[in-house]
């Protein structure tokens, strides 16, 4: 994954975006959300709202490309925040997340 800042990147028609806030406190309401739309067939989702996170965002969106895996399409993360990429690096998930900047 790099870092160089880009624009935002537009996503797919089938996708859903996060909210601006991924936190412990938010991530078991936005995982139901997110595998809803997944199961719904939804094939990304745009972080670009997404200001304040912290490490269960990672969690979030490592689940979320699971259920998309199980469902047999992979789920593209677009926008992803700089912070949460950097987080996603030390954390060393930054491979296993299918991410677009």
């Amino acid at each position: 994954m790099n870092n160089i800042a880009s624009a935002p990147v537009t996503p797919p028609t089938h996708s859903f975006e996060t909210g601006a806030t991924l936190t412990h406190a938010s991530a078991k309401a936005a995982l139901a959300a997110g595998l809803a739309r997944i199961g719904s067939g939804a094939t990304a989702v745009d972080c670009a709202p997404l200001t304040q996170f912290d490490s269960s965002a990672l969690a979030v969106l490592l689940a979320w490309q699971r259920a998309a895996s199980a469902r047999g399409t992979p789920l593209a993360i677009v926008n992803l925040p700089a912070g949460l990429s950097s987080l996603a690096q030390a954390y060393g998930v930054d491979t296993l997340l299918s991410a677009r900047h």
